[in-house]
């Protein structure tokens, strides 16, 4: 999980982090941020996180104007002083409304908070998926790619996986080509054939057909092989690895 954090007093900011990592320790602090101005630059020129911690009095204003100023997509948990801004903070992607001093509970609290919405709104993308390939079972069945100057097509039977580098998708063969193609992972996602490609992380989206084994993994997580090499461990977090097997047991 990417976690970005928005508070404008740095001992607060580092004990946030601090007690973040202590309670979700695979979680990633991409940046740190003091101020509106830096925020509206940071999301304006990054990909979303997962998850954002805002203070809402900051250097050079109220944190609201960020959202004024920018597109912010990510979930945000809210940890302030003041109680007053708590239906604010609502109508801005707010999920939690926090108020220092804040405790390790209640920072597990808006945790669990955090989880069961990914669990709902995975499941329920799932229904939708399989709901619109009813009209369509075999999904997107090939792919236009263009390399050295030539355009040549894939069949989707023919591809291992789909994943991010440099934020491009990058698509691979079953014989290890790659190609970048300009749809992203999520794009992907919605044509392709839930049955044949499982979207098992932010960077990897992997076929059936390329998957050579399965090893349980600490913390409740996976890691897949696949039949070809790979950039990098093919990891699947513990709220997704009851859903990956049951992908691989429904043939």
């Amino acid at each position: 999980m990417n976690i970005v954090i928005i508070e404008d007093e740095i001992k607060t900011a580092k004990a946030l982090a601090k007690m973040i990592l202590s309670l979700q320790p695979t979680a990633q602090i991409t940046a740190t941020i003091q101020s509106v101005k830096t925020a509206v630059a940071y999301f304006s020129a990054h990909a979303s996180p997962d998850l954002i911690f805002m203070d809402v009095q900051l250097a050079d204003g109220n944190c609201f104007e960020i959202f004024k100023q920018t597109e912010v997509r990510a979930p945000v948990i809210f940890c302030t002083a003041f109680d007053a801004y708590a239906l604010d903070a609502f109508k801005a992607n707010g999920i939690d409304y926090i108020l220092k001093p804040f405790s390790a509970n209640s920072l597990q609290s808006a945790f669990e908070k955090v989880i069961l919405l990914q669990n709902f709104f995975q499941v329920n993308e799932q229904a939708s998926i399989q709901i619109n390939k009813l009209l369509d079972p075999a999904g997107k069945t090939g792919f236009l790619v263009f390399k050295n100057n030539k355009y040549s097509t894939i069949q989707t039977h023919d591809i291992a996986c789909f994943y991010i580098r440099d934020e491009i998708t990058i698509l691979v063969t079953a014989t290890s080509e790659e190609y970048g193609i300009s749809q992203s992972l999520e794009e992907l996602y919605k044509v392709l054939n839930p049955k044949q490609f499982f979207r098992i992380n932010r960077q990897y989206l992997i076929s059936y057909s390329a998957v050579k084994e399965v090893e349980h993994y600490f913390a409740r997580k996976l890691i897949v092989k696949l039949n070809i090499s790979t950039f990098g461990q093919l990891i699947v977090g513990k709220d997704k690895a009851t859903l990956f097997l049951n992908w691989l047991d429904d043939r």
